[in-house]
């Protein structure tokens, strides 16, 4: 009988899909995945090392796998991800209890990594985080109609706050043909909604072809059959252009929802951040979107108490999602990661940073409420995902939630994995709640 293991994915979609390609890799070599690591034995805890808490989720799940293999329960422990990416000359040092790390550029050796382990040999790879993106087949494990589709990889942006190009590597897209490919196949396996990510899709295709692409891979996604949603994350403010602008404006399978952040909106506190652009232009993209695309709900991350903000640049921050009224928000009190530039600045105040995120998540809360109640009485198709049995309605999203970020629709009628017209009945704490339409 060929071992088993279990698999506990942490952190980001992106990550997700590597997951999900292990997932195939071990399959095809012949391992069994079980649901819980207890009795298992392999596990393989795929990390985030982004921010604090996302760290802290990753040790503290280290340590629980940790404590049952000391008691017997659990046989090996293979780290894989960021975390593992990021801190490799510590990781074994600090966690001995680990039997084998992989890094980002080498999770196609999980199999390798899976069989060392169980002959009882401890492990390290850490493969080129610059190479180019292996195409390596997936298990998807959303559903039951949508999966994530990685266009590339990586990250040149190298804003002050974040540590992703030195964990992730440098930018790098998959080709268009490849891309194309896996979409043809999900959206065979049943597939209606694709949510195109990477840590910047605005700029796919200019490594690799020497321009922007985005526009023309949501054309050709566009012809495929089955898919139903196009949705489009991340995109960064400084690299639309007009054939992109009229690509999600004419597509009828782009949803209208654009997830941009752009963290701030002063031009001082901007520069501080390495970000491209400024306020201004900022402020006049978002209006030309919305005048070009009818009905676009808008998506988007702040950071709150970067050190140089003032009381003044935070109040330009709250007049400007006041007046742009943007639907979906993300914020964060800012937290100084260790090799940024961003650490390197004067020490936050913790408290302050806290209060401020905590004052626009109040903000938000009116503007999405308000937004919310703007849908009652409308008709939206909506994704069936599951039937939930106590509520005894189906769980679903429209066009303007993305999935585990923002919010539901609760409907009465309905069909698992099926995009229905609803009727948009009540809403209430961010939740819709509505009835399938007869056609």
């Amino acid at each position: 009988m060929e071992a088993n293991y279990a698999l506990i994915s942490l952190g980001c979609a992106k990550n997700l899909v590597n997951s999900e390609q292990m997932l195939y890799l071990m399959d095809q070599a012949g391992f069994q995945l079980v649901p819980d690591p207890d009795g298992a034995d392999l596990v393989i805890v795929n990390t985030c090392g982004f921010i604090d808490a996302a760290k802290t989720e990753a040790i503290d799940t280290i340590l629980q796998m940790a404590q049952l293999k000391q008691v017997g329960r659990l046989g090996g422990i293979i780290v894989t991800g960021c975390l593992a990416e990021r801190y490799q000359a510590e990781i074994l040092q600090e966690l001995p209890e680990i039997d084998a790390v992989l890094g980002v550029g080498s999770f196609g050796e999980i199999v390798s990594a899976a069989k060392a382990v169980l002959s009882g040999r401890q492990l390290q790879l850490f493969g080129d985080r610059n190479a180019a993106v292996e195409e390596i087949p997936r298990v998807v494990s959303t559903g039951p109609a949508w999966a994530y589709l990685r266009i590339a990889e990586g990250c040149d942006n190298y804003c002050a706050f974040c540590a992703i190009p030195y964990i992730r590597g440098r930018y790098r897209s998959r080709p268009l043909e490849s891309i194309l490919e896996e979409a043809q196949e999900l959206a065979a396996h049943g597939i209606r909604e694709l949510i195109v990510i990477a840590q910047d899709i605005t700029r796919y295709g200019t490594d690799l072809y020497g321009k922007r692409c985005l526009a023309q891979l949501c054309r050709e996604l566009g012809k495929i059959p089955g898919v139903e949603w196009i949705r489009l994350h991340y995109l960064y403010p400084d690299q639309f252009d007009d054939e992109l602008i009229r690509e999600i404006a004419d597509n009828e399978k782009i949803v209208k929802y654009l997830d941009i952040p752009i963290q701030h909106i002063n031009n001082q506190i901007l520069k501080r951040m390495n970000r491209k652009g400024t306020g201004e232009e900022i402020r006049a993209l978002f209006q030309t979107l919305r005048q070009r695309i009818p009905g676009l709900v808008l998506r988007t991350s702040l950071i709150a108490g970067l050190p140089g903000e003032g009381e003044a640049e935070f109040e330009e921050l709250c007049d400007f999602l006041r007046q742009a009224k943007i639907e979906r928000v993300g914020v964060f009190p800012f937290s100084p990661e260790e090799g940024t530039a961003a650490a390197r600045m004067d020490r936050p105040d913790e408290e302050t940073a806290q209060r401020r995120a905590d004052l626009i998540l109040q903000l938000q809360a009116e503007i999405m409420d308000d937004f919310c109640q703007s849908l009652v009485g409308k008709v939206l198709p909506v994704l069936c995902e599951q039937y939930d049995e106590e509520l005894r309605r189906f769980v679903g999203r429209c066009y303007a939630d993305s999935p585990e970020i923002d919010g539901q629709v609760l409907v009465e009628g309905g069909r698992e994995g099926q995009i229905v017209p609803v009727r948009i009945t009540a809403a209430e704490n961010g939740i819709l709640y509505g009835e399938e339409v007869s056609a």
